[in-house]
């Protein structure tokens, strides 16, 4: 596999989601997958892309494999890990509000 600059590594969506998923807890390779409308195959391509980075720290139980984010590996790219997540956040609380004004104006006319 080519070695990806670590920017390159968290500019894919899928592999920023996945961190997302994993940054407060550990979560099986199915569950991860779960959270995508793509193949397993694919999910697991990008796992191994984000763990050959050093980004996920991987457990193996059994047959199942479990990831959580390494957030000191991530190192001063963890501050645009996360501002990427709270600006989506921001952009969403927006969204919502907007809506809400739209219902409320809606229920206020005759």
């Amino acid at each position: 596999m080519n070695s990806l600059e670590p920017l390159q590594v968290i500019a894919a969506p899928r592999r920023l989601r996945i961190l997302e998923l994993v940054w407060d807890r550990e979560l099986a390779a199915g569950q991860i997958a779960a959270q995508f409308e793509v193949t397993f195959s694919a999910v697991s391509q990008h796992l191994r892309v984000l763990k050959s980075a050093g980004f996920l720290i991987e457990r193996r139980a059994g047959n199942s494999r479990f990831y959580r984010a390494d957030r000191a590996a991530l190192g001063p790219l963890r501050a645009v890990v996360e501002d990427h997540w709270r600006a989506g956040l921001n952009q969403l609380k927006e969204l919502a509000e907007a809506e809400q004004r739209t219902i409320e104006h809606n229920e206020v006319r005759p």
